[in-house]
């Protein structure tokens, strides 16, 4: 893997807290940040145990490995970037992650062929693309009936179509959020 010593990202809690995790250089992969991640994983509860989610747009994993680490039984990591993906291949090995499933795919395409329901949905596109309109209308018929999404935008998000915002952040020029299905409940 070609990565700088600056590519690498720590995993903050559960079997592989303080693990890093190394990463290439790719065009507009932009890690989570620790705090950001620490926010995540206290809204989400610390323990993920049995939950199956799905990381759209991996990049460095960090967020899956992440879900992993805390007892998420299943993450399906999506990623189209042959090198994030390659890297994502090496982590899983390195980490011996066998809940982890590698997929090499662009998001749109996952989506449309997949069927399984998922407690947790990682949404961290690349910023400025629109990809946030274009997925989450999609989202809901992804997500168990207790399920949630965790956005990453470069914008905040309020009551989006379809969507409640259940919590959210600011971290730099990064928005996070927790959002609910309205039609949920």
């Amino acid at each position: 893997m070609t990565a700088n010593s600056k590519n690498r990202v720590r995993i903050g809690g559960g079997e592989w807290r303080s693990r890093w995790l190394r990463f290439p250089d790719a065009p507009g992969l932009r890690p989570t940040p620790d705090r950001v991640r620490e926010t995540l994983f206290n809204w989400l509860g610390q323990d993920l145990e049995g939950l199956s989610c799905l990381d759209l747009f991996s990049g460095t994993g960090a967020l899956g490995f992440e879900a992993l680490s805390r007892g998420a039984t299943r993450v399906v990591m999506v990623e189209q970037s042959i090198s994030a993906y390659q890297s994502l291949l090496e982590n899983k090995s390195i980490l011996n992650a066998a809940g982890a499933e590698i997929i090499h795919r662009d998001a749109l395409q996952f989506l449309a062929r997949n069927a399984e329901r998922f407690d947790v949905i990682f949404l961290d596109p690349p910023f400025n693309q629109g990809w946030l309109t274009k997925l989450l209308p999609q989202l809901s018929a992804h997500l168990t009936v207790d399920g949630v999404v965790y956005a990453e935008a470069e914008f905040p998000l309020t009551e989006e179509a379809g969507w409640e915002v259940r919590k959210h952040g600011k971290a730099g020029n990064v928005y996070f959020h927790l959002l609910k299905s309205a039609h949920a409940d």
